[in-house]
């Protein structure tokens, strides 16, 4: 079966450089606040989630929050399912950390 990934093109990380996506510590936090105005969240997290990605912040939450959440439910088939029941399983996306100075992200 072959997987829609057209959501990928209304990211609000489209047009960011992937090194930029991709980082580590408190940069995360400049990733996850792009991640918390993104149309297509969930979308993003549940690929994540559903593929097993262990690097870089997707859908909101990093790669550390991720495999807790992975090895909190590894019997979990649809993730997609798993955080529409329960939506708690993931960090508010109404949430705002603290920007990282001089990190900037444009369109």
């Amino acid at each position: 079966m072959i997987e829609d990934q057209s959501w990928t093109a209304r990211g609000a990380c489209v047009d960011a450089c992937p090194d930029d996506l991709f980082v580590e510590g408190a940069a995360q936090r400049a990733v996850v606040d792009l991640c918390a105005g993104c149309p297509v969240q969930l979308d993003c997290l549940v690929d994540a989630l559903d593929h097993k990605v262990l690097f870089g912040v997707w859908g909101g939450m990093t790669e550390r929050q991720r495999r807790a959440l992975l090895r909190s439910r590894p019997d979990v088939t649809s993730w997609r399912a798993e955080i529409e029941a329960d939506p708690t399983l993931v960090p508010d996306p109404g949430y705002r950390p603290r920007p990282v100075p001089g990190r900037s992200w444009s369109r």
